[in-house]
């Protein structure tokens, strides 16, 4: 809520009125650490568990790659998910998730506003990039054929979901966080978000040289065949 003493509130613009507002209990660094602190055990349990589950020894890109869809599925079903079903009840929840998004909000306030465009696509990202997170681990564990075709699907809707979200902030001209803040803007808005253009790129790439591959060798055996 404003005052005339001012906001209430760490969020940009600063005229914002936030209602029912609670500020968070829990340091920002301790927030922040338990992410990635719970991100890096993710990773080194699904680095892991990889070598003895998978049904042909996986070199240290697919490792890579599985990894990425590991934390892919539990930031899109567990974090994104929690701002899908709550959003109404973040500013004033108390709950760690609840915190973690008003602490992110920092950075981007369209969250703690529950704008929109956010609203709609996190929701598609938590229902549709989640599960299909989970499958691809499965796949590339299981060397499924599917495997690659997941890999590109989940990255360019990935892609084309982070494209939206600068873009629509940039129409906003930047105004929902601090502009050029070195944690809030740099790190939380452009370099956290950054990844999900830069990794999927990587991976929408490989994707398709390893599609365009098989293609290849397909067509390679069809006309050896026609030819006989």
């Amino acid at each position: 809520m404003t005052t005339n003493e001012g906001p209430l509130h760490p969020y940009w613009p600063r005229h914002l009125k936030l209602d029912n507002f609670v500020p968070n209990d829990i340091p920002s660094w301790y927030i922040v650490t338990a992410l990635f602190s719970v991100c890096g055990v993710l990773i080194l349990i699904t680095w892991m568990l990889s070598g003895r589950t998978a049904v042909v020894p996986l070199g240290a890109l697919r490792q890579l790659t599985l990894c990425w869809f590991a934390i892919c599925a539990f930031i899109h079903l567990v974090i994104e998910g929690w701002f899908s079903f709550y959003n109404k009840a973040i500013p004033g929840d108390q709950s760690f998730l609840s915190q973690l998004w008003k602490e992110y909000s920092k950075g981007d306030s369209r969250y703690i506003i529950c704008d929109n465009f956010i609203f709609c696509m996190e929701t598609i990202t938590a229902s549709m990039w989640g599960p299909l997170s989970i499958w691809a681990v499965i796949a590339i564990l299981r060397q499924q054929p599917i495997r690659y075709v997941l890999q590109l699907v989940i990255s360019l809707g990935q892609i084309y979901g982070d494209i939206l979200y600068f873009l629509m902030e940039y129409q906003d001209e930047f105004q929902h966080s601090e502009f050029v803040h070195p944690v809030y803007f740099w790190f939380y808005f452009v370099f956290m978000n950054a990844l999900w253009l830069v990794i999927p790129g990587i991976l929408l790439l490989d994707s398709v040289t390893q599609l365009t591959h098989a293609q290849s060798m397909l067509d390679s055996r069809v006309t050896k065949a026609k030819r006989k």
